[in-house]
């Protein structure tokens, strides 16, 4: 039986779950959640996730919520050898550090400053668009330490935060003051290529920055 992914193709988190998946050659059975007309709601999706949150992955009964905790779950069960998310554990450590950084504070500055005009049209927060900056600066100064974001090998960590960047990239925050970030970005971008980058990631960042660009207008 195929694991089951809920999942929106525009959604960020959901992007990072399919390019790993494509990365590792494990298949998916997708299912489609429409967030924006409430399906997520639906009593038997609460009953399998209560916070109602995509992506969501029901793997025979082993269901995971939260896309950085399904990357390392599905590189160590699923993954061909340890090169995504190392065993050693000061390897590993520094990985679920930047996973950890995605997730709460470079991501969530991204969906602070953005969705808001995205899902209500709201004005652009000046003071939000700081603490972009910022999470962007401290992104560039960790880029010194590895060759890629959390090792000198390509990671789990680098698809979460690849994700991350290239959608303020396709929202059109200025990347210049980052030559780091600019640099590793493209490094990403051309070891995802075979792996969908394009369709999975491009194609939905390209989505909602469409939608943003349409509410600015408004």
């Amino acid at each position: 039986m195929t694991p089951v992914l809920y999942y929106l193709p525009p959604s960020p988190p959901c992007r990072s779950v399919l390019l790993l998946a494509k990365l590792i050659g494990m298949e998916l059975e997708l299912k489609t959640l429409n967030v924006q007309e409430g399906e997520q709601l639906r009593p038997d999706f609460v009953a399998l996730n209560p916070q109602h949150t995509i992506p969501t992955l029901d793997d025979h009964g082993l269901v995971l919520w939260e896309s950085r905790v399904i990357l390392s779950y599905l590189v160590s069960a699923y993954g061909k050898d340890e090169s995504l998310y190392p065993k050693d554990f000061r390897s590993r450590a520094i990985v679920d550090q930047r996973l950890h950084f995605d997730l709460g504070t470079l991501y969530q500055r991204v969906v602070d400053y953005y969705f808001p005009t995205i899902m209500v049209g709201a004005h652009l927060d000046q003071t939000k668009k700081a603490r972009l900056a910022e999470a962007l600066g401290w992104l560039e100064a960790m880029l010194k330490q590895y060759q890629w974001a959390a090792a000198n090998h390509f990671t789990i960590a680098d698809i979460a935060l690849c994700v991350s960047v290239s959608q303020t990239e396709a929202f059109g925050f200025d990347l210049l003051p980052y030559p780091r970030v600019r640099a590793w970005l493209a490094k990403c971008k051309e070891e995802l290529e075979p792996y969908g980058y394009k369709e999975i990631n491009q194609a939905g960042a390209d989505t909602l920055s469409g939608l943003f660009r349409s509410k600015l207008k408004q």
